[in-house]
Formats: structure tokens, C-alpha cells, sequence
């Protein structure tokens, strides 16, 4: 091309309109691009799609690139986050660290196995971004205060998708509790789910085959030990292996007794004592976690609090259990008390100071906000690291045998040199944890 044809094109290039999307701009109902939080997403399973729908709606959330290691899922994944903004701007990602990598990313959204959590959220921590995790916050005690750490040590923002602190019921129902409305707290039951689900509809595929090529397994198994391929507990199904989850125990524990401790104000503290007791398959079982399982704990000022999974006794959802009455909450927007008048928000009582928590009605949009704002979330990383804790000690009581006496301060097992071990595990190499 010689420099006339150059220039005239050059010209004419110059001359021509462009014509650029207004939401590039900032325009109409679109927030300019310096106010946007630019995302990117890991895991494509069970929560990773909703979630990721939650914060496409969010016209200040912009999300540009998509990780998992099963090339299925990750294409599903692109193709969603595409389609929803009608581009092809989305990118896919095989290694979590590379996406972490990209500077023009403020936040992740992660939705991955439990022995995953630790490494991908120090690693996002360390690249500056904030931070947006499943329950419960790690698969080991030590993992969780490595996220602790790495996030206060970044200042990053951490919101837990503890979500049922963002509706009405539970919060009410805390509130109720907070409040004073049933006198001293004496007692609190925690009910869990029980057995295993087949979230994949796999059952019939628990043999050992090869991987699927579309799966990179041997870094899905990561930092675990690795253990041979079965379809039946890689996606979802993972949980019911302690090789990557905690059974029902820990899937579930970062939900109801997270709502127990913010009823109690225990966000930051700990049981003394835990004593478990379950029902487990044989140790080599395809599905290995507790069918059925009772935690019985002595926390600080006289609360006694049980959880459990498979008792009749003790019934779904959380009851805190007062000199003056009780209160009790579960999903589908259940709320019962020992006199319904407590349910009301108008009848609160001059003689009792009204205790106002936290308030989110939208567990996402909480996580944005304070993204902008850099102000705490309403499960910020502490408050995930306190309630899940409670699960792992129950389970190193369960395969002890034996009860354990907890210091939760110095986040140690009183003179048991045998039990400590059991609060992190070793790392496949060359998986480390810094």
C-alpha cells in the first residue's frame, strides 16, 4: 500500500461515524465503565450457574471470563455469559490462576469443590480481588484461616454465599432471638439434612473408567489425594467423598447454624466442647461421608447447642430454645413462635431494647454494594470461618470417637496432640498452600 491509498483511507476512517453500544458509554440505564465491577466466575455446577445469573442481572456487574475444567461446562458457561450480553467478549479460562491474572477483573465468583476453596481463594486474595465463596469456607480448619488471613492481609472485600442471611425469615427470626424476646438462650437445635442425593443422576455410573476426555481429572483432584475416576463423584457428587467434601454435615452447617450463631450474636466465638456421634459406609465406599450424625456442643454463657442430621428429634431448620420461649425458622419462609405475636413488627415491646441487624435482601447485590463501598458484607469471611468450624470439629469428634475440647481463640484442640492433626491434611504435590 503506498502512502497516497494509505492516507486516503486513513481520511476517510476518520470521516466515517462509529457507531459503539451505549451501554460501552454509559448511556441511558447503563453505569458508566469506571463505576461497573468486572467479574469472572469458577465452577459451573450446582452454584455457579445461579449465582453468575444473579450477577448478570445486575446492570453495574459486568462479568468477562468463565474458568472449569470440564470443557462441557465451560462452554455452557461462555455461551450463557455471551448470550446475555449479546457479544462474544466472554473467556474461557482452563487454569484459575490466569484469570485471576487479568488486571481489568475486580471480583470472582467462586463455585467449586471444597478442597479447591483454599488454593483458588488465596490465589484470588493475592491478585487483589475480591472475593464472592460457597459454604462452607474450606475443606479443612487450617485452609479456612489461610482464607481469613489472605483476605484481611489484601483488604479484600469476602462475601459467603451463606445467602439465607439475605431473607426475611431468617433475619426476623434472628432479630426476634437477638432481642431478648424469649429471655436467655438455654438450648438451640440444628437440623441438617441427612444421607446422600444424586445430584447427577449418576448412581448407575460408579465403576472406574478412564476420564472423559473433556475432564482435566487429574487437576480436578488437585491438592487431595488422587483416587481412581468414577462418574458418579466428580460434579456435585463430590460432596459425598471426604476426599473433596464433608457430607451433609458440612454442606449444610454453614447455613442453619450460621443462622444459629447470628441469632445468638456468636459470629465470632467458638464451642468449648464437641462431642459427635454417625453413621458412616466402610472408608473405601464410592459415597463415603456420614449418612446419619448428632454434634452435641457447650458453647460460651450456657448455650447448649446440638446439630444433627437423621434424628426425628431434632427438626429441620434452626430453634433457639429461651427462658421466656422459643423461636424456629426454615427455608420455604417458615417462621413459628412460641407466641405468634413475636412475629409481628409492630408488637415490639418498649421493655425490650429492639435489636436491628444487618440488613440484605439480595445476597449478590449485598456483595457489590460493598464492593463500591468496601464496607463489610453481611457473611463476611470471619463470620463463614466461625460457622463452619463447629462442622469440621463434629467430624473429627465422629471419627475420633471421642469428645474434644475446643479453644477457640487459639483455634486449637485442647491436649490432643492426635485430634490437631486432623484440623488441616497434606497436599498432593505439587499443590501447596502458602
Amino acid at each position: 500500500m503506498n502512502r497516497r491509498r494509505f492516507l486516503g483511507l486513513a481520511g476517510a476512517a476518520a470521516a466515517a461515524p462509529m457507531i459503539v453500544p451505549s451501554r460501552v458509554l454509559g448511556l441511558g440505564n447503563w453505569p458508566s465503565p469506571n463505576s461497573r465491577i468486572v467479574m469472572g466466575i469458577a465452577g459451573w455446577g450446582m452454584m455457579g450457574p445461579g449465582n453468575t445469573e444473579n450477577f448478570l442481572k445486575e446492570r453495574d456487574c459486568q462479568v468477562v471470563a468463565a474458568c472449569d475444567l470440564d470443557k462441557e461446562a465451560l462452554g455452557r458457561a461462555v455461551d450463557k455469559i455471551n448470550g446475555h450480553y449479546k457479544n462474544k467478549d466472554c473467556k474461557a479460562y482452563h487454569d484459575y490462576r490466569e484469570m485471576m491474572a487479568r488486571p481489568d477483573i475486580d471480583a470472582v465468583m467462586l463455585a467449586i469443590p471444597d478442597h479447591w476453596h483454599a488454593l483458588a481463594a488465596t490465589e484470588a486474595c493475592r491478585q487483589k480481588k475480591d472475593v464472592y465463596g460457597e459454604k462452607p469456607l474450606a475443606r479443612t480448619i487450617v485452609e479456612q484461616r489461610a482464607i481469613v488471613d489472605a483476605v484481611h492481609n489484601n483488604h479484600r472485600v469476602w462475601q459467603t454465599g451463606s445467602w439465607q442471611r439475605s431473607t426475611s425469615n431468617f433475619h426476623k427470626a434472628a432479630e426476634i432471638v437477638r432481642s431478648g424476646f424469649i429471655g436467655k438462650v438455654k438450648r438451640v437445635e440444628v437440623g441438617l439434612p441427612e444421607g446422600h442425593v444424586d445430584f447427577k443422576h449418576t448412581k448407575d455410573n460408579c465403576t472406574i473408567t478412564e476420564p472423559p476426555a473433556r475432564l482435566d481429572y487429574d487437576m480436578w483432584v488437585g491438592p487431595s489425594e488422587m483416587i481412581p475416576y468414577m462418574e458418579c463423584r466428580v460434579h456435585m457428587n463430590w460432596r459425598w467423598h471426604y476426599n473433596f467434601g464433608g457430607g451433609q454435615l458440612l454442606d449444610w452447617v454453614g447455613h442453619h447454624l450460621d443462622i444459629a450463631h447470628w441469632g445468638l450474636g456468636f459470629d465470632k466465638i467458638g464451642p468449648m466442647s464437641v462431642e459427635g456421634t454417625g453413621e458412616f459406609p466402610p472408608h473405601d465406599a464410592v459415597w463415603n461421608t456420614a449418612t446419619k450424625y448428632r454434634v452435641e456442643m457447650e458453647y460460651p454463657h450456657n448455650v447448649h447447642i446440638t446439630v444433627a442430621g437423621g434424628h426425628p428429634d431434632i427438626k429441620s431448620g434452626c430453634k433457639w430454645i429461651g427462658t421466656n420461649g422459643w423461636v424456629w425458622v426454615d427455608r420455604g419462609d417458615k417462621l413459628e413462635c412460641s407466641n405468634p405475636k413475636w412475629q409481628g413488627a409492630a408488637d415490639i415491646s418498649d421493655s425490650i431494647s429492639h435489636v436491628h441487624l444487618y440488613k440484605s435482601v439480595n445476597h449478590q447485590r449485598n456483595f457489590l454494594d460493598c464492593v463500591k463501598s468496601r464496607k463489610e458484607t453481611i457473611t463476611p469471611v470471619d463470620v463463614a470461618h466461625h460457622s463452619a468450624i463447629p462442622g469440621h470439629l463434629g467430624l473429627i469428634s465422629m471419627l475420633l470417637g471421642r469428645k474434644i475440647r475446643w479453644d477457640w481463640q487459639k483455634e486449637q484442640i485442647i491436649d490432643d496432640a492426635d485430634a490437631n492433626r486432623y484440623l488441616g491434611r497434606e497436599y498432593r504435590s505439587p499443590w501447596k498452600l502458602v
